[in-house]
Protein backbone atom coordinates (compact mmCIF):
# COMPACT_ATOMS: atom_id res chain seq x y z
CA UNK A 1 0.00 0.00 0.00
CA UNK A 2 1.36 3.43 -0.95
CA UNK A 3 0.99 5.69 2.06
CA UNK A 4 2.89 8.64 0.60
CA UNK A 5 0.11 9.76 -1.78
CA UNK A 6 -2.24 10.97 0.97
CA UNK A 7 0.64 12.80 2.64
CA UNK A 8 1.41 14.63 -0.60
CA UNK A 9 -2.26 15.50 -1.05
CA UNK A 10 -2.48 16.79 2.52
CA UNK A 11 0.66 18.87 2.13
CA UNK A 12 -0.60 20.40 -1.09
CA UNK A 13 -4.22 20.70 0.00
CA UNK A 14 -3.43 24.22 1.13
CA UNK A 15 -3.15 26.19 -2.11
CA UNK A 16 -2.63 29.36 -0.09
CA UNK A 17 0.64 27.92 1.21
CA UNK A 18 1.85 27.20 -2.31
CA UNK A 19 0.69 30.62 -3.51
CA UNK A 20 2.44 32.34 -0.60
CA UNK A 21 5.62 30.39 -1.33
CA UNK A 22 5.28 31.37 -4.99
CA UNK A 23 4.96 35.05 -4.10
CA UNK A 24 8.05 34.86 -1.88
CA UNK A 25 10.08 33.00 -4.50
CA UNK A 26 8.98 35.46 -7.19
CA UNK A 27 9.92 38.43 -5.02
CA UNK A 28 13.31 36.89 -4.23
CA UNK A 29 13.93 36.11 -7.90
CA UNK A 30 13.03 39.63 -9.02
CA UNK A 31 15.14 41.12 -6.25
CA UNK A 32 18.14 39.08 -7.34
CA UNK A 33 17.48 39.79 -11.03
CA UNK A 34 17.16 43.56 -10.66
CA UNK A 35 19.63 44.32 -7.85
CA UNK A 36 22.55 41.94 -8.31
CA UNK A 37 24.87 41.37 -11.23
CA UNK A 38 27.19 38.63 -12.33
CA UNK A 39 27.15 34.94 -13.00
CA UNK A 40 26.21 33.96 -9.43
CA UNK A 41 23.20 36.30 -9.48
CA UNK A 42 22.08 34.97 -12.86
CA UNK A 43 22.43 31.38 -11.65
CA UNK A 44 20.49 32.15 -8.46
CA UNK A 45 17.69 33.92 -10.34
CA UNK A 46 17.41 30.98 -12.74
CA UNK A 47 17.31 28.48 -9.87
CA UNK A 48 14.54 30.50 -8.22
CA UNK A 49 12.68 30.51 -11.55
CA UNK A 50 12.78 26.72 -11.47
CA UNK A 51 11.55 26.65 -7.86
CA UNK A 52 8.61 28.79 -8.98
CA UNK A 53 7.93 26.35 -11.82
CA UNK A 54 7.91 23.51 -9.26
CA UNK A 55 5.42 25.40 -7.08
CA UNK A 56 3.13 26.11 -10.04
CA UNK A 57 3.11 22.46 -11.11
CA UNK A 58 2.46 21.38 -7.50
CA UNK A 59 -0.42 23.85 -7.29
CA UNK A 60 -1.96 22.66 -10.55
CA UNK A 61 -1.50 18.94 -9.77
CA UNK A 62 -1.80 18.56 -5.99
CA UNK A 63 -1.88 14.75 -5.99
CA UNK A 64 1.09 14.28 -8.28
CA UNK A 65 4.13 12.65 -6.58
CA UNK A 66 6.92 15.13 -5.83
CA UNK A 67 9.40 13.45 -8.19
CA UNK A 68 6.91 13.79 -11.06
CA UNK A 69 6.33 17.45 -10.18
CA UNK A 70 10.10 17.96 -10.30
CA UNK A 71 10.39 16.24 -13.67
CA UNK A 72 7.62 18.30 -15.22
CA UNK A 73 8.92 21.55 -13.73
CA UNK A 74 12.42 20.88 -15.06
CA UNK A 75 11.02 19.87 -18.44
CA UNK A 76 9.07 23.13 -18.71
CA UNK A 77 12.12 25.19 -17.76
CA UNK A 78 14.30 23.32 -20.25
CA UNK A 79 11.67 23.69 -22.97
CA UNK A 80 11.50 27.44 -22.42
CA UNK A 81 15.31 27.66 -22.44
CA UNK A 82 15.56 25.65 -25.64
CA UNK A 83 12.84 27.81 -27.16
CA UNK A 84 15.24 30.73 -26.87
CA UNK A 85 17.24 29.13 -29.67
CA UNK A 86 14.38 30.01 -32.04
CA UNK A 87 14.58 33.76 -31.45
CA UNK A 88 10.83 33.88 -30.84
CA UNK A 89 11.11 34.84 -27.14
CA UNK A 90 13.48 37.70 -28.02
CA UNK A 91 11.04 38.98 -30.66
CA UNK A 92 8.17 38.69 -28.19
CA UNK A 93 10.18 40.61 -25.58
CA UNK A 94 10.53 43.51 -28.04
CA UNK A 95 6.74 43.65 -28.41
CA UNK A 96 5.97 42.99 -24.73
CA UNK A 97 9.01 43.61 -22.48
CA UNK A 98 7.67 41.72 -19.40
CA UNK A 99 7.80 38.53 -21.53
CA UNK A 100 11.59 38.73 -21.13
CA UNK A 101 11.21 37.77 -17.45
CA UNK A 102 9.14 34.70 -18.22
CA UNK A 103 10.69 33.47 -21.46
CA UNK A 104 14.19 34.96 -21.46
CA UNK A 105 15.83 35.96 -24.71
CA UNK A 106 19.20 34.25 -25.04
CA UNK A 107 19.99 30.55 -24.72
CA UNK A 108 22.59 29.77 -22.06
CA UNK A 109 23.49 26.11 -21.37
CA UNK A 110 24.38 26.96 -17.76
CA UNK A 111 20.75 27.90 -17.18
CA UNK A 112 19.82 24.23 -17.61
CA UNK A 113 22.05 23.41 -14.64
CA UNK A 114 20.54 26.25 -12.60
CA UNK A 115 17.08 24.87 -13.30
CA UNK A 116 18.18 21.41 -12.16
CA UNK A 117 19.56 22.89 -8.93
CA UNK A 118 16.38 24.87 -8.29
CA UNK A 119 14.05 21.95 -8.96
CA UNK A 120 16.22 19.61 -6.88
CA UNK A 121 16.13 22.11 -4.02
CA UNK A 122 12.35 22.37 -4.20
CA UNK A 123 12.03 18.59 -4.34
CA UNK A 124 14.33 18.16 -1.35
CA UNK A 125 12.36 20.78 0.60
CA UNK A 126 9.11 18.97 -0.13
CA UNK A 127 10.57 15.60 0.88
CA UNK A 128 11.81 17.12 4.13
CA UNK A 129 8.39 18.65 4.82
CA UNK A 130 6.70 15.33 4.11
CA UNK A 131 9.13 13.48 6.39
CA UNK A 132 8.61 16.04 9.15
CA UNK A 133 4.85 15.70 8.82
CA UNK A 134 5.03 11.90 8.85
CA UNK A 135 7.21 12.00 11.96
CA UNK A 136 4.87 14.45 13.69
CA UNK A 137 1.85 12.29 12.78
CA UNK A 138 3.60 9.16 14.08
CA UNK A 139 4.44 10.86 17.38
CA UNK A 140 0.94 12.25 17.79
CA UNK A 141 -0.84 9.02 16.77
CA UNK A 142 -2.48 7.35 19.74
CA UNK A 143 -0.91 4.02 20.49
CA UNK A 144 -2.98 1.05 19.47
CA UNK A 145 -3.97 -1.34 22.24
CA UNK A 146 -2.22 -4.65 22.10
CA UNK A 147 -4.23 -7.83 22.37
CA UNK A 148 -2.65 -10.21 24.82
Amino acid sequence: MNTSAPDVAVLRSRPRTLLAAGVLVTAAGLLVHFTLAGAAADFTADALYAVLAYLVVALLAPRMPPAAVAGIAYGLCALIELGQLTGLPAALAVLFPPARLLLGTTFAPLDLLAYAVGVAGALLAEWLLLARRAHRDAVNRPSEPTSE
